[in-house]
């Protein structure tokens, strides 16, 4: 299944109990994708295996195992360079990337701004480009995440960040975290309109086992 943002091609590959693994088919090299936080290199080669497709690049926003687990397993297909945050617990990283620079991958068509946006981790990061956004666990639909390293004031900040963004941004989180969301929301606000029927959008895409990203900012 694809999930199309304004000029990428987007495709999710399902890992553990609700991880999602993003990966971006580049513009300039057909059947090239970068993956976005592998925590499992299985599904990726699975998947890569069944469209014929080859690995061209990873992005990795936090140092996680369920992010970053599988980076090992698909560097064995060949070197590929890899992103991340200068963070010394992400040990297969190549290539450090940090806030206000760019991630850019020319050969493939892709080109990424890099946001810090701590409050999950402390080095977490964002990249952002081509209307997408891969904000890993520092936002999701209809909640934020849970501040393991962070303040609630760096957390502030890095969502005051990405609601900078413009609104018609299409948002790729890690996690299936949606439905669970909209069930806490609801206890403080129970009879808040918009939340009862994205509640009910949710429950049916759910229902029929779609995902609930990509959504826009």
């Amino acid at each position: 299944m694809s999930n199309r943002s304004t000029s990428l091609d987007v495709s999710p590959v399902r890992a553990f109990a609700d991880n999602y693994i993003w990966l971006i088919e580049a513009p300039r090299r057909p059947n090239h994708v970068v993956a976005v936080d592998p925590g499992d290199g299985a599904p990726v080669v699975a998947e890569l295996t069944r469209r014929g497709a080859s690995l061209a690049a990873i992005l990795l926003t936090h140092h996680h195992p369920d992010h970053i687990g599988g980076v090992s397993r698909l560097l064995e297909l060949g070197p590929v360079p890899v992103f991340g945050p200068a963070d010394a617990r992400i040990p297969e990283r190549i290539l450090t990337v940090g806030d206000g620079e760019r991630c850019e991958l020319p050969d493939l068509g892709l080109s990424f701004d890099i946001l810090h946006v701590p409050g999950h981790t402390l080095s977490h990061i964002a990249f952002w480009g081509h209307g997408a956004l891969f904000c890993g666990d520092t936002l999701f639909s209809a909640g934020c995440g849970r501040m393991f390293e962070g303040t609630p004031k760096q957390m502030n900040a890095s969502l005051n960040k990405l609601r900078g963004l413009p609104p018609d941004t299409e948002m790729y989180c890690g996690h299936e975290y949606t439905a669970a969301n909209l069930r806490f929301a609801l206890t403080v606000e129970p009879s808040n309109p918009a939340a009862l029927d994205y509640q009910t959008a949710v429950a049916r895409r759910r229902a029929a086992d779609t995902p609930t990203q990509p959504t826009r900012m």
